[in-house]
């Protein structure tokens, strides 16, 4: 039988617990969002070995688990550089430059979907550089990037659960330490994932209409 008196008495603690998911996630999207944009810009370098590193990095991401990423930031770069991490900072840090490898492809992919006519349209009008950036190409870009970055957040949050192995007290370190004091795992978890339910379901219903925003200005 399932018995949610003595877990649902330390629903503050859940409630704690989902807003570090959101805030160690928010924190990881934005510093991931300027990684991925020094990545791009270092694939669009003229230096060969730039775009090499910035590709083989790419790759290593794209290519390994994140929980080894997330230990190699924890156990192995304090060895590397003698910098001692807390787990909060070497959390943000591992899915700030997991997500970053991610932002990169998406801004390669939004302006990919700008028309090339535009650069030229923008060259004839004698306008500059940063002004055809500043005011035609990137607002464009952001109305086709926003969709995806809002997805790749939706995966940071369900990505920061194996923040919990290195002691990130989140939702899902919450619901064990929980667990641990009423011996009630099931329903711990069970609140947990209701929690959680709740957060992906608001994030991908914005990115949805945020789709379909673009959909309608499209046609």
């Amino acid at each position: 039988m399932l018995h949610f008196g003595k877990t649902l008495a330390q629903f503050d603690q859940f409630l704690l617990g989902a807003g570090v998911t959101l805030f160690v996630s928010l924190l990881g999207a934005i510093f991931g969002l300027a990684v991925g944009l020094l990545l791009f810009f270092m694939r669009e370098a003229k230096w060969k070995p730039v775009r090499f590193f910035a590709r083989l990095y790419i790759s290593f991401v794209r290519g390994t688990p994140l929980l080894v990423q997330i230990f190699l930031v924890y156990y192995a770069l304090p060895g590397l550089t003698g910098i001692d991490l807390r787990p909060f900072t070497a959390g943000v840090l591992a899915l700030s430059l997991n997500s970053g490898a991610f932002a990169a492809e998406i801004i390669r992919g939004g302006l990919t979907r700008v028309s090339h006519g535009q650069y030229e349209a923008a060259d004839a009008l004698g306008l500059p550089r940063f002004v055809t950036w500043f005011k035609v190409i990137l607002p464009q870009v952001i109305r086709f990037i926003l969709p995806p970055l809002v997805n790749e957040f939706t995966l940071l949050v369900k990505a920061s659960t194996l923040l919990s192995v290195i002691t990130v007290v989140d939702l899902t370190r919450t619901a064990q330490n929980i667990m641990n004091t009423t011996y009630r795992p099931v329903e711990a978890f069970i609140i947990a994932a209701a929690l959680y339910f709740v957060m992906l379901f608001v994030l991908s219903t914005l990115a949805r209409q945020l789709e379909k925003r673009n959909r309608v200005q499209r046609s």
